[in-house]
């Protein structure tokens, strides 16, 4: 029986195999540019059937098409003309919410927002759909604050940091309130609590301050009968139990090259309590292997990780900037293979063929 991609994502994240893994492939930059020239057409973005879609809505994030500078909803100003874009002048200048009005969420989530939300769940009505909300509970500390300044805050103005945490997770459960009302089908979160070598504030720290916030809102998306699932960059392994017991369905990014992030590993330990998406290592394999080598890699994550389903296919990045457009090729042309597309570039013309 063939599955829609929402079906095949279900199947995954209740630990069941579905008929192939399902995917999600990105692109920044002028990847996919280079993709056209590779193959001298740009047919090959048709067959690209990400199973996961996200929900359009309010740009919560920081909008990079506003340079040189951006102020956000939230009063915190960003220089978005160069990569990657950073926090100029953080909203709040001391430790200190006295005086300051998180935004309105009806300038955003207003009836013509509904309206092209609703557009895209019935446009999308065979596929996973997401939406989400922008910065995490600890990133939007920082985006508030300035990052090294939060980082002392936990330390030094430990009482105003958790109140600061609070207002936020409650302001967002507010967002996440309603976006439940849209027929989709999870949450997606977003926070970078880890870096390369483990959790920025610490595991100690992360489970004082975030995890009992966090655990609220997971709790919120599960009542309405959705799916959790989270961004998170680096490494988070000491933290991963934590997030299995407050009811994370799906961790996103799953970097291999940060620490105790070994996906196959990770798969042994804690594969079926949780849904890992993505694992395609973006610091390492993409750039630097062959093609040959990134086509065994893919073969490898659907078999091993797939097993008893718990797997999405991704790069742990979309497909960045510098990519050797022959690597990026191979990953194109590999997930598609493996979903029972066959592309593959002619040796005389470099026109693309497709077959299934």
């Amino acid at each position: 029986m063939t599955l829609t991609p929402k079906a095949r994502v279900v199947a995954q994240v209740e630990h069941w195999e579905s008929d192939f893994v399902p995917y999600t492939i990105g692109f920044e930059g002028d990847i996919a540019e280079q993709l056209d020239g590779y193959y001298d057409s740009a047919a090959w973005r048709g067959l690209i059937d990400n199973a996961i879609r996200y929900l359009p809505g309010p740009n919560l994030w920081v909008d990079e098409s506003v340079t040189p500078v951006y102020t956000d909803p939230y009063g915190s100003v960003w220089r978005t003309d160069l990569r990657p874009y950073h926090l100029e002048r953080a909203a709040l200048a001391r430790p200190s919410l006295t005086g300051y009005t998180f935004p309105d969420l009806s300038t955003f989530h207003d009836e013509a927002w509904r309206e092209e939300a609703l557009a895209a769940c019935s446009a999308f009505a065979n596929h996973f759909m997401v939406a989400d909300f922008g910065f995490g509970l600890f990133e939007r500390t920082w985006a508030l604050r300035g990052f090294e300044q939060v980082l002392s805050d936990v330390v030094e103005a430990q009482e105003f940091y958790a109140e600061l945490v609070e207002q936020i997770a409650d302001h967002q459960l507010s967002l996440i309130d309603r976006l439940l009302k849209l027929p989709v089908d999870g949450i997606m979160f977003a926070d970078d609590w880890g870096y390369q070598k483990g959790v920025l504030l610490g595991p100690q720290r992360w489970r004082r301050f975030i995890k009992p916030h966090l655990a609220r809102q997971y709790a919120r998306v599960h009542a309405a009968g959705k799916y959790v699932l989270s961004h998170c960059c680096g490494s988070v392994v000491d933290i991963l139990p934590d997030l299995i017991e407050i009811g994370l369905d799906v961790l996103e990014s799953v970097q291999p090259e940060a620490r105790g992030m070994n996906p196959y590993e990770l798969k042994r330990g804690f594969g079926d309590r949780i849904t890992f998406w993505g694992c395609l290592g973006s610091q390492s394999t993409i750039p630097f292997s062959t093609p040959e080598q990134i086509r065994a890699e893919v073969h490898r994550l659907c078999a091993e990780m797939g097993r008893h389903g718990g797997y999405i296919l991704s790069p742990s990045k979309e497909l960045q900037p510098g990519t050797p457009v022959a690597n990026a090729a191979a990953v194109v042309e590999s997930f598609l293979l493996q979903s029972g597309v066959e592309l593959r570039r002619t040796s005389s013309t470099g026109t693309a063929e497709a077959h299934r």
